[in-house]
């Protein structure tokens, strides 16, 4: 009997007890949405990298003119954050409560220069605009739409004060985007173009051929906002990046004016 009850013993001590179920995963963060002027492509891309390099999913962009991003978010397209070329865009998106309080920030500037093609190798005085109009003389200026796209915005305003305006208007070839006017340029389809200095910069087939003056045109500066819209928990983090000291200082490596 003794022997009996032993073995019971054993033989239940030796039945295996279930481990609990381990919880299930944390779900995965989804990548925030960011609608970005296209004069960022380069700086924001590493940016991107940058956040995700910290742990981060890697925000996916998406590169445009500001006014064609802004009207997007006006018509309703899902997005967590808009950066703009110009002020007057996020104004558009505030008057309409479609960005989040207390989350906008003009944190970076830039500079209008002219381009033209490395073949030209001559300098343009812009602090008038007799020089300009000699310079494109019967060929094509390249440039945002004045009507509509920041860069745009920015050159007429330059042009206007410098009494060139109504002498190039109609040698203006108006692109969707400043990287478009750019690419005008590289591909010798027009002999100048108005685009930010950071433009430049990231191209190896135009050169500066003059820098307009600061005070021809209103100040270039980029704002920054969460859209009302965005239900993404990573959108503020990575906003916060942006405009922090670290986020700065890699949009200064590319020409950028923090503020």
């Amino acid at each position: 009997m003794f022997r009996m009850m032993l073995w019971l013993v054993t033989l239940i001590a030796g039945v295996a007890v279930p481990a609990a179920a381990a919880p299930p995963p944390p779900p995965a963060l989804a990548a925030p949405l960011v609608l970005a002027a296209a004069s960022l492509q380069e700086s924001l891309s590493a940016a991107a990298d940058a956040w995700s390099r910290k742990g981060h999913p890697k925000p996916v962009v998406s590169f445009a003119a500001s006014s064609a991003l802004a009207r997007q978010v006006l018509a309703g397209a899902p997005a967590d954050l808009f950066i703009s070329a110009d002020e007057e865009w996020m104004d558009a998106l505030a008057a309409k409560r479609l960005i989040a309080p207390g989350t906008r920030a003009s944190f970076l500037g830039n500079r209008l220069v002219l381009v033209t093609g490395l073949r030209n190798v001559s300098r343009v005085d812009l602090r008038s605009g007799r020089p300009i109009v000699a310079a494109v003389g019967a060929g094509r200026l390249a440039m945002a739409d004045p009507d509509s796209v920041p860069a745009g915005r920015y050159g007429r305003a330059a042009l206007t004060r410098l009494g060139a305006w109504a002498g190039l208007e109609p040698k203006v070839v108006r692109a969707e985007n400043v990287r478009a006017a750019l690419l005008l340029v590289e591909r010798d389809a027009a002999a100048f173009g108005i685009v930010y200095a950071t433009d430049a910069r990231a191209s190896a087939k135009v050169r500066v051929a003059g820098v307009f003056p600061a005070g021809s045109h209103p100040a270039i500066t980029y704002p920054i906002a969460r859209l009302t819209a965005s239900k993404n928990p990573e959108a503020e983090g990575f906003r916060r990046f942006l405009v922090s000291r670290e986020g700065k200082a890699i949009f200064a490596k590319y020409g950028f004016l923090p503020r």
